[in-house]
């Protein structure tokens, strides 16, 4: 890019003839909306679309296609027998007959699927699948329970004539389930989030409002919360025997989900936006016209009247209940806002979005099914094998990463569609369809990077200081995942790996070597070194750790066979980042605009 370096981060799709916010959609025959999509949008109905509320630019200039030129065809006949490669090497490692499968055999589990064991040792995911059903019921109960209060209120207020805030009837009914299913996951731990939540909305209410000094609700409100984050940490959510022992037997009622202090993380997320929102509220002459449509841009930006930044709708924010475990993360303003908005109809976009969660799920119950990788990592099996061989135990450690986290998004966030809240896209793209770092960062845990974006990015200097505001961000973001040496090296590293980028941007801007017959391939060989990195940093970050990496990389180049092997996937990388490339053409020719 010329001129200032930005790094911003994700926007929605743009769509110029988007229907407002207040209109319902008509019914339709969702299987049939769903064909005629596919339809018009051909490859590019991958992209996932974000629900109700996806955006598309209107026509912009772009490149004729080159799916059916020479060079793009000699792309498929190189890129289709790799993929296979791919796929046949980590179902080779993990079978019964390889030499190191006794090493691993021991972290596997009867399979659902005749005749196979399956890989369930990633304890983080192992605990989203083994509760996947009394999350569904549960789920089912809350969206059962909102529609009936909802049509008992429309009845009893004659809904047709009530203006469009008078929607917050829902709150009570949000806040009421909220405090039931935070003592029914935690049992008498949900005391210790209500006191804790509480003491945030004290000081929010007091520190934040508009006769306080300027500055002494944002100190009190990071510091507050960043205190708990660590004392959480430290004491793995402490127990009331730790507080008094008159009070053991309150830890003898865990709920369903007894690690609150895991939930926290994105807890604290949500307590920071409803201070900081009311804080900025209390000192802006902005405020929302409520019947005036606003774009999810606009949302996290406009002001509710200060009386709204009340408890109820607090507690009704803080713990909304498809939310509340996993995100994706919403700011109080835009949360409101949807709130005080009429339901959305069941859309064909929410058909297609629950068929891509099944889908996904799918997935992933085959990686686990087929390719042990994570056992394999997790016991270290990896001697003897061949460069090849330890790549792809690398790599499909990383698709079982960007699953395990996109599958309960995904789940939580088809919840809240349902019942008419749209928060944004955790996963905008697959993880190995980005060759760029920061168009990276843009589109893994979207909903997290617009919250960093609003309340700590912008805040500390934004583009006017990227690098400084960059580390900083990262740090915070390894820190808030988890305070360990691992993941503060990921932090810095991350931050460290987007300075090439940037630099290339600076001195070779689209906009004056675009036109040049070797650009694209340039940028192709830039995106090549990024994958590299980014592969790297997550690696060390997620799945081997410092040690396990640089095991990998002795091994790359203290033979022969690793610096042939790295060649070739250099090689292979630079295909697919020139799919990549046309891709995202073959999007923009769809009219689909996306800046990742």
């Amino acid at each position: 890019m010329s001129g200032e370096v930005r790094i911003s981060m994700p926007t929605d799709l743009r769509d110029a003839n988007r229907p407002t916010p207040l209109q319902l959609e008509p019914e339709e025959n969702l299987a049939t909306s769903f064909s005629e999509s596919w339809r018009k949008r051909g490859i590019t109905s991958l992209s996932i679309e974000t629900p109700t509320r996806s955006q598309f630019s209107p026509e912009i200039a772009v490149s004729k296609s080159r799916w059916k030129t020479p060079e793009y065809i000699l792309y498929a006949v190189v890129l289709c027998p790799v993929f296979l490669l791919m796929i046949r090497v980590p179902i080779q490692l993990s079978d019964s007959s390889h030499p190191n499968f006794h090493l691993f055999a021991g972290r596997l589990t009867p399979g659902w699927i005749p005749g196979r064991l399956a890989d369930n040792s990633d304890a983080q995911y192992r605990s989203f699948r083994n509760g996947l059903v009394p999350l569904t019921s549960l789920a089912t109960v809350f969206l059962a329970s909102s529609r009936i209060y909802d049509q008992v209120t429309r009845r009893s207020s004659n809904a047709s004539s009530i203006p469009f805030s008078s929607n917050l009837r829902r709150v009570p009914f949000l806040a009421v389930f909220s405090i039931v299913m935070l003592f029914f996951l935690h049992g008498f731990s949900a005391i210790k989030v209500v006191f804790i939540i509480t003491i945030n909305f004290i000081i929010g209410i007091l520190a934040c409002s508009p006769s306080s000094p300027q500055y002494l609700g944002p100190f009190l409100t990071w510091i507050f919360n960043g205190a708990v984050l660590f004392i959480n940490e430290i004491h793995g959510g402490y127990t009331f025997t730790q507080l008094h022992p008159s009070l053991r037997i309150l830890d003898t009622v865990r709920g369903f989900y007894p690690g609150w202090h895991v939930t926290f993380n994105i807890t604290m997320l949500r307590l920071v936006s409803f201070n900081m929102d009311y804080y900025w509220a209390s000192r802006s002459d902005q405020r929302e016209n409520s019947m005036m449509p606003l774009t999810s841009k606009q949302r996290p930006r406009t002001y509710h009247s200060i009386h709204f930044y009340n408890i109820t709708n607090y507690i009704a924010y803080v713990l909304y209940p498809p939310l509340y475990i996993g995100g994706p993360i919403m700011t109080f303003n835009d949360f409101l806002w949807q709130v005080r908005n009429l339901p959305f109809a069941l859309r064909s976009s929410t058909f297609a979005y629950a068929l891509r969660f099944l889908f996904s799920l799918l997935t992933m119950e085959f990686i686990l099914h087929y390719m042990y990788v994570v056992a394999i990592k997790n016991s270290s099996a990896w001697q003897n094998d061949s460069p090849m061989e330890l790549s792809m135990i690398g790599f499909w450690n990383l698709i079982v990463v960007w699953l395990k986290l996109l599958l309960p998004w995904r789940f939580f966030r088809l919840w809240a569609l349902l019942d008419g809240i749209d928060p944004p896209e955790n996963m905008v793209r697959c993880m190995a369809n980005n060759y760029s770092t920061v168009g990276f960062w843009r589109s893994w845990h979207r909903s997290y990077n617009l919250w960093l974006l609003r309340y700590i990015y912008i805040p500390i200097g934004g583009a006017r200081q990227a690098l400084l505001s960059t580390l900083l961000v990262f740090t915070f973001v390894a820190l808030w995942h988890d305070l360990s040496f691992r993941l503060l090296t990921w932090g810095w590293l991350v931050s460290l790996f987007i300075i090439p980028e940037l630099a290339a941007r600076w001195y070779f801007p689209p906009e004056k070597f675009g036109d040049r017959w070797w650009y694209r391939h340039i940028c192709a060989m830039g995106g090549v070194f990024n994958i590299l990195l980014m592969m790297s940093a997550n690696l060390i970050g997620f799945v081997l750790g410092v040690e396990g990496m640089q095991y990998m990389v002795r091994t790359m180049f203290d033979s022969w066979q690793g610096i042939q092997f790295l060649c070739l996937a250099c090689t292979c990388l630079f295909v697919g980042v020139q799919v990549m490339f046309e891709y995202r053409q073959e999007e923009r020719r769809k009219g689909v605009h996306r800046r990742y």
